[in-house]
């Protein structure tokens, strides 16, 4: 059982937090939900120690919306039993400040527990922890990093739906080619980028490298590998928010779309995964430039896996865009050594540091659900030790494989006829995670978009 943090504990935070911080008016309570986005309300200062030690009710609901917010009445969690009040607990060391806020602000993340004090089904944070568990069985811990790629939009244009990339800030250049590595880019954009990174070690956000990746305004910035998986997730959801609340103060719109253009490079949110044992060892490290039985059946896992995972690693209509031969964007399960066309690369570097890169997740997968994905699908290689295949050397779009889910319908599909889905993330949190999918995808094909009038508005 996944119990709630310790009230007492909580408690102290937030009084120590107050005391610290006398002029912090605003707190800003956030969860994720299934889709990955960050809701939540605002407090008063009066509110804060009470939040923290007694929890904070919020409508169960909140854990069956789509990505506009909309109900999904089909998966039981809002009519049948009145839209009943769950329990919003603090997730300790999360409580800190924002430092683009126009006023004095704080913020901290929180998870859904049932009145009960179980852990809430359909909560990300906890079919992430769940996961982990399995781990604890076999003696090894997940130790993770998330790298996020994102483009920064022209304010006007991104707000009419119709995106160009954005002149610098610094030097008001406008970026029009592929550009991938691109140091001007980073100088005309270094004013955001000093305030996020500035930002980043205010919340104690371990930002390290930042490149001006392939296409026009199109940037990847990394966050250091954690020992606590958990940990990696809460930063990169915190990482998230604090791009698109610079990027807006800086006039500009950060998005963390999976393909905002159709002619230039999608984002990927690529998760780079190691295991180590009670002392900390890498248990994938070795002298030999192959890898050693526990990565190859961690890597088999994944890859016999992966389309199980595609409604996870690709949630949204917009995700499927994405994938394209030669386009950095994997669609084929596949591994390799040093190899960037491939869902499943083992980086060049030290034996000492050897992990598996997964590549397949978009920028707008939930980190919660995805970085369990590729856990659950590296336990079940482990412990069923499943041979990965030959290593895809060379270009991996022009070699034969079994090709992922092409489509978000076929993806729900897969997700959800899935024994292995159902085995590792429950029955009850499989349904109803394909159940809001499969309405929104419903809600999204329902509506005539600009395209349709383009194409056939005159012409059939």
């Amino acid at each position: 059982m996944i119990a709630p943090p310790d009230r007492a504990l909580l408690a102290k935070e937030a009084q120590t937090f107050l005391d610290a911080n006398p002029d912090v008016e605003q707190f800003a309570l956030l969860f994720t939900d299934l889709p990955g986005v960050q809701r939540g309300k605002l407090l008063t200062r009066s509110e804060l120690v009470t939040a923290f030690e007694k929890g904070r009710y919020f409508p169960g609901s909140n854990m069956s919306m789509d990505i506009t917010g909309r109900d999904v009445d089909e998966t039981g969690l809002v009519w049948e039993d009145g839209d009943a009040d769950r329990l919003l607990w603090a997730v300790p060391g999360t409580l800190k400040r924002v430092p683009w806020a126009l006023a004095p602000q704080a913020q901290y993340l929180a998870s859904f527990y049932e009145l009960s004090g179980e852990a809430s089904v359909a909560e990300p944070r906890h079919a992430l922890a769940r996961i982990l568990a399995r781990y604890e069985e076999l003696g090894l811990k997940p130790v993770a990093a998330v790298e996020l790629e994102f483009y920064l939009l022209d304010y006007e244009t991104a707000l009419a739906g119709k995106p160009q990339p954005p002149k610098g800030l610094a030097v008001p250049a406008q970026q029009r080619h592929y550009q991938a590595n691109f140091m001007k880019d980073l100088d005309d954009f270094a004013p955001f980028f000093n305030d996020l990174y500035a930002a980043c070690r205010a919340m104690g956000l371990p930002a390290e490298a930042l490149i001006s990746e392939y296409s026009p305004g199109q940037m990847e910035m990394g966050l250091r590998h954690r020992d606590d998986a958990l940990l990696a997730c809460d930063e990169a959801i915190q990482f998230k928010r604090a791009v698109k609340g610079v990027a807006e103060r800086h006039g500009l719109i950060a998005t963390f779309m999976a393909k905002p253009y159709s002619a230039y490079a999608g984002s990927g949110m690529h998760l780079h995964v190691s295991l180590a044992d009670e002392t900390g060892r890498n248990m994938f490290a070795s002298d030999h430039p192959k890898p050693n039985d526990l990565l190859r059946h961690a890597i088999g896992g994944m890859k016999e896996t992966m389309a199980d995972g595609m409604a996870i690693f690709a949630p949204n209509a917009n995700s499927y865009r994405r994938f394209r031969k030669a386009s950095y964007a994997p669609i084929t399960p596949n591994w390799g050594i040093n190899n960037r066309t491939v869902s499943l690369r083992i980086p060049a570097s030290s034996g000492a540091a050897r992990h598996v890169e997964h590549r397949s997740s978009g920028a707008d997968a939930n980190p919660y659900l995805a970085l369990a994905a590729v856990l659950a699908g590296m336990h079940h290689g482990i412990v069923n030790k499943i041979d990965p295949g030959p290593e895809t050397t060379g270009n991996g779009y022009e070699q034969k494989g079994q090709p992922m889910p092409t489509n978000w319908f076929s993806a729900l599909d897969t997700f959800r006829r899935s024994e292995f889905m159902r085995r590792y993330f429950g029955e009850r949190f499989v349904d109803i995670f394909a159940t809001v999918k499969e309405i929104e995808a419903d809600r999204f094909f329902s509506e005539p978009q600009p395209l349709d009038f383009e194409f056939y508005m005159r012409t059939v």
